[in-house]
């Protein structure tokens, strides 16, 4: 005998709960900073057990909590109607949510040294450089005009920050319009001596392990662009 139909849309609602709570998220991309990887908009599916039972590699793109270090001021207060709808959307993954996440691709983990820039004007880890092709738009750098040795130096500049043992530096594909681990060190009016100085790291601010929530390892909309970023 088939159940009642309100019966299944509960328990196919408590599953769908479940599922968020401990194995798949779906999140929505807040802004442009992962074009062209991610668009504004995308909704896309985080596993939530990788980072339960391993820890992030470089090059990962993940979704994370967004530190206090982060935010230019304190939350925002909202209405108790917007916070109603924002739990509906934690909890079963549709409309708005009352979460504060971001989305951003992992460059430096625990114990490396990432910097920017080599002559070429490519960020390094360890001080190797890395090959990122998937870098949609960076901040100018001329070698001999407009680099890390020059008055006023690239804003492609930053480093060398050394991460600690909890610590990952995350950047945006979109690295000309991505508010990130090293965006505030392009917002210094920046010298060459800066790079002798603590300035040089100290403007970094760096996300904490327990900030990550998983890695992004499908997009469901747009329909033209599902599949893996």
């Amino acid at each position: 005998m088939a159940g009642h139909p309100l019966t299944h849309l509960v328990a196919a609602l408590l599953v769908l709960a479940l599922l968020q709570s401990f194995a798949v998220k779906v999140f929505q991309v807040p802004s442009a900073s992962m074009e062209h990887t991610l668009s504004p908009g995308d909704r896309i599916l985080v596993d939530r057990i990788s980072f339960a039972t391993g820890d992030p590699h470089p090059g990962d793109v993940v979704v994370f909590d967004r530190p206090a270090s982060w935010r230019d001021g304190p939350a925002p207060e909202r209405a108790p109607w917007r916070t109603a709808v924002g739990w509906f959307g934690d909890v079963f993954g549709f409309g708005p949510s009352n979460g504060d996440a971001l989305v951003k691709r992992v460059i430096g983990e625990p114990g490396s040294t990432v910097a920017c820039c080599d002559a070429g004007g490519r960020v390094t880890v360890d001080g190797t450089a890395l090959t990122e092709d998937y870098i949609a738009a960076d901040p100018p750098f001329e070698p001999g005009a407009l680099d890390c040795d020059t008055e006023p130096r690239s804003m492609r500049c930053f480093g060398p920050v050394t991460l600690g043992a909890d610590e990952y530096l995350l950047l945006g594909d979109n690295r000309a319009d991505s508010a990130d681990s090293v965006s505030p060190c392009r917002t210094v009016s920046a010298t060459p001596d800066d790079a002798e100085s603590t300035l040089a790291s100290a403007c970094a601010r760096t996300v904490p392990r327990d900030a990550l929530i998983g890695p992004v390892f499908f997009r469901l909309w747009p329909l033209d662009r599902i599949g893996a970023p």
